[in-house]
């Protein structure tokens, strides 16, 4: 069966020798319900994300009803889905606002090539400008950067 045949993508993410593991992670609100985009959620998940190391992020953007990371391998004690798990699973814990949640699953995919990973990014970071939430990427306040990697090319 070939990959573009498959009716559902595979689980985890395949790590080779030859170049960088970095992975682009997408995570949409239950129902995309706009609540994330707040200070709050944003320094609850910068500090899950600084001690939950199994994988590091970096560059990252929350945006009202979904948010974009890039991560590569921490410590590697748990899977990168397992890892997802947990950060929204202690996100869901410590957040305190009402009638939030997370959708059940996320997307992600391995980042290939320096092309990718700048076309991925430079994509993102206009997300809050196209949706007119401000006039320059700059001004937007829920994105960062935790952990600086030699591979965020």
């Amino acid at each position: 069966m070939s990959y573009f045949n498959r009716k559902h993508p595979s689980k985890g993410v395949l790590s080779r020798d030859d170049q960088p593991t970095v992975v682009f992670l997408t995570v949409c609100t239950k129902n995309r319900r706009s609540w994330l985009a707040c200070d709050d959620a944003h320094e609850l998940l910068r500090s899950i994300w600084v001690n939950t190391r199994d994988w590091e992020v970096g560059p990252y953007i929350l945006m009202p009803d979904h948010l974009h990371l890039f991560a590569s391998p921490g410590l590697l004690t748990r899977g990168f889905d397992r890892w997802v798990a947990l950060w929204k699973a202690r996100f869901t814990i410590g957040f305190s606002k009402e009638g939030f949640g997370w959708q059940q699953s996320a997307f992600h995919h391995r980042i290939r090539t320096y092309e990718d990973c700048e076309a991925k990014w430079k994509y993102i970071r206009q997300n809050a400008v196209r949706a007119g939430l401000v006039s320059d990427v700059g001004d937007w306040p829920y994105q960062g950067e935790i952990f600086p990697s030699r591979y965020w090319w």
